[in-house]
């Protein structure tokens, strides 16, 4: 018998663990909704998450120079920045995992 039936709902671990990281893939990431107190902790959090050729696409409502500062100091060449958007009104960055 087949212990995971197609029709079976999976939640939690055992999603992430169903479903293989596509390295093409774009996750987004929109700051503007996280309590100030958690961002940093939340956008680190999602990058040591992302595998090799991900992207997170991080949306904000100004341009996060520090952050980015933090994470070149953490990370170095193994996230790529690139602006996607930048204007008065807030930024988009993708932010690439490199090998």
């Amino acid at each position: 018998m087949n212990p995971n039936p197609p029709d079976r709902n999976v939640t939690g671990g055992e999603a992430a663990q169903a479903i293989p990281p596509r390295p093409e893939a774009v996750y987004p990431f929109d700051a503007r909704g996280v309590a100030k107190r958690f961002r940093h902790a939340a956008i680190f959090g999602a990058l040591e998450a992302l595998v090799e050729g991900e992207t997170m696409r991080f949306v904000n409502d100004h341009d996060p120079l520090p952050l980015l500062r933090q994470i070149a100091a953490h990370f170095g060449a193994t996230v790529a920045v690139e602006y996607r958007h930048q204007a008065a009104e807030g930024v988009v960055i993708d932010f690439i995992k490199q090998a």
